[in-house]
C-alpha cells in the first residue's frame, strides 16, 4: 500500500486515442485560449485606460477578467502540452499548485459576480445612494475581501487535500487535478475532513446564489416599475450580461460538484470541467460586450489606436 508521499506524479485523463483527434484538441484549445487572452486582455486595457469606464461596475469587471485569465492559464496550458506531445503527466507538485490556483480563481470569481449582482441592485434600486454605499474606497475593500476569499479557500482546500494518504493509483478521470478526483485515491477516512470543506464551500456558494436571486427579484421589480421604455432597456442592457455570466458558472459548477455518483462518467465529467473552467473565461468578454455600448466604444477605440500605430 502506498501513501502520497511515494507518488511522484499524476496521470490525467487522455483526451483522444489517435494522434489527429490530439492534435485537433489541441487546435481546438489553441483557438479557446488565444480567444479569451484576447477578449479579457482587451477588456482589460479598456477599463484601465478609458477614463470613463472608471466606475465600480468596469472596477469588478476588470477583476473579473482577471480571475478568467487566471482561470485559462491554470488549466489549458498543461491539456494543450499534454495533447501535443502524447502524455498524460502531471507532477505530484504541479498537480498541487493546480489545484490551489483553480480553486483560487474560482472562488474569487464567484465573489465578484456576487459583488456585481450588488453593484447591480444598488445601481437600480437604490440609484440615489449608489455614491455613498459604493464609492471607490469601498469597491477596493470588496474587491481585496474577494481575492482574499479566494485564497483563503483554495490554501485550506489543498492542504487538506494533499495531506490525505493515497493509496488507489495516481490515475485521474480528468482534465486537470481536481479535488473530487484526488479524493478517489485516498485510502483513509481522513477524506471526511475535506469533504466536509467541500460541503461548507457548496453551502455558501448556495447562499451567494441566494443572494444573487434574491437582488434580481428585487431589480426587476424595479425595472418594471420604470414607466419608460427605454429606461427599462437600459436597465436590462446591464443586468443580462452579468446574469448570463452568473447562470453559466453556477450551473455548472453546481452540476459538476453535486451530480449524483450514478451520473458520473469520464466524458461527463470532462464536459463538465470544460464548461465550468474553459469556457466562461473566453465567453465573459463577449457576452459582457454585445451589451454594453460603452464597453465596446472603448474596446473599439483601443483596437483602432494600436492598428494606427502599428
Amino acid at each position: 500500500m502506498s501513501n502520497s508521499s511515494s507518488i511522484s506524479h499524476f496521470l490525467l485523463l487522455p483526451l483522444a486515442d489517435t494522434r489527429q483527434l490530439q492534435l485537433l484538441h489541441f487546435c481546438l484549445f489553441l483557438g479557446i485560449s488565444l480567444a479569451a487572452l484576447l477578449g479579457n486582455g482587451l477588456i482589460i486595457s479598456a477599463v484601465a485606460c478609458g477614463h470613463h469606464l472608471h466606475t465600480p461596475m468596469f472596477f469588478f469587471l476588470l477583476n473579473l477578467a482577471l480571475t478568467d485569465l487566471g482561470c485559462i492559464c491554470t488549466t489549458v496550458p498543461k491539456a494543450m502540452h499534454n495533447s501535443l506531445w502524447d502524455t498524460r503527466n502531471i507532477s505530484y507538485t504541479g498537480c498541487a499548485a493546480q489545484v490551489f490556483l483553480i480553486l483560487f480563481f474560482l472562488g474569487t470569481e464567484l465573489s465578484l459576480l456576487t459583488i456585481m449582482c450588488y453593484d447591480r441592485y444598488v445601481s437600480i434600486c437604490k440609484p440615489l445612494h449608489y455614491g455613498t454605499l459604493l464609492g471607490s474606497r469601498t469597491c477596493a475593500y470588496m474587491a481585496a475581501a474577494a481575492w482574499a476569499s479566494g485564497f483563503l479557500s483554495a490554501v485550506l482546500h489543498t492542504a487538506s487535500t494533499f495531506s490525505l494518504p493515497l493509496c488507489h493509483g495516481n490515475a485521474l478521470g480528468q482534465l486537470f487535478c481536481e479535488i473530487p478526483q484526488i479524493l478517489k485515491l485516498s485510502c483513509s477516512n481522513s477524506y471526511l475532513r475535506e469533504l466536509g470543506l467541500l460541503a461548507f464551500s457548496v453551502c455558501l456558494a448556495s447562499g451567494c446564489f441566494v443572494f444573487i436571486v434574491f437582488s434580481y427579484v428585487q431589480i426587476f421589480r424595479a425595472v418594471l416599475r420604470i414607466p419608460s421604455e427605454h429606461g427599462q432597456h437600459k436597465a436590462f442592457s446591464t443586468c443580462l450580461p452579468h446574469l448570463a455570466v452568473v447562470s453559466l458558472f453556477l450551473s455548472t459548477a453546481f452540476l459538476a460538484y453535486l451530480k449524483a455518483p450514478s451520473m458520473s462518467s469520464p466524458s461527463l465529467d470532462l464536459s463538465l470541467s470544460v464548461l465550468y473552467s474553459v469556457m466562461p473565461p473566453a465567453l465573459n468578454p463577449l457576452i459582457y460586450s454585445l451589451r454594453n455600448h460603452g464597453l465596446k466604444a472603448a474596446v473599439w477605440g483601443l483596437m483602432t489606436r494600436w492598428f494606427r500605430k502599428h
